[in-house]
């Protein structure tokens, strides 16, 4: 096991993670175009992710999460049902691509790392259309989403093209989220 494709392994998982919980589905799109282009190699039983069939499957999925969080009262009940299908979607797409890792430790790493990165992001999403809801009455959230589709897919880019950059950007989100809980508490 080579220590620096173990690292970009894990690190790649990671990020992509953290954008699930932005838009669940960009990242897994992102990756299985990555895998269907032979631009990473996906780990054992993930090659079905760069499948056409799949792809097509994430791109109506991907259109239609995206569509859905720009109509004012869908995307709030969207933040409610989607939590479980981000934290899904950040665990496969993290141990889709963590290929240098043992199976059991693949699994391990992306449920609990990739889930946690997965939960981080959400949250701050969350958090941050609650608020824009209360503050505009629902009219400022087109921005809110906006934002979250832009940071879903510079961090699913990142990931893939340079997974360090894009930890470092994960730092960045996990110390954005710890400023706004002080100042909630």
């Amino acid at each position: 096991m080579d220590a620096v494709n173990l690292a970009t392994s894990i690190t790649t998982g990671l990020a992509l993670a953290a954008a699930a919980g932005f838009r669940a589905f960009v990242p897994l799109l992102a990756t299985g175009l990555a895998i269907h282009f032979g631009t990473i190699d996906p780990a054992a039983g993930f090659e079905w992710l760069g499948q056409p069939v799949t792809l097509v499957a994430l791109a109506v999925a991907t259109a239609l999460e995206i569509a859905a969080y720009y109509i004012p009262g869908l995307d709030h009940m969207l933040d409610v049902v989607a939590a479980p299908l981000a934290l899904a979607a950040g665990v496969v797409v993290a141990a889709s691509v963590m290929a240098e890792l043992p199976t059991w430790l693949r699994w391990l790493a992306a449920i609990v790392a990739g889930g946690g990165a997965t939960a981080a992001t959400y949250s701050l999403t969350s958090l941050t259309r609650a608020k824009s809801g209360l503050a505009t009455g629902g009219l400022g959230n087109p921005l809110v989403s906006t934002a979250e589709l832009g940071g879903a897919i510079l961090l699913a880019l990142l990931a893939l093209l340079a997974p360090v950059i894009a930890v470092a950007a994960l730092v960045w989100i996990v110390v954005a989220i710890g400023r706004r809980r002080r100042r909630l508490a």
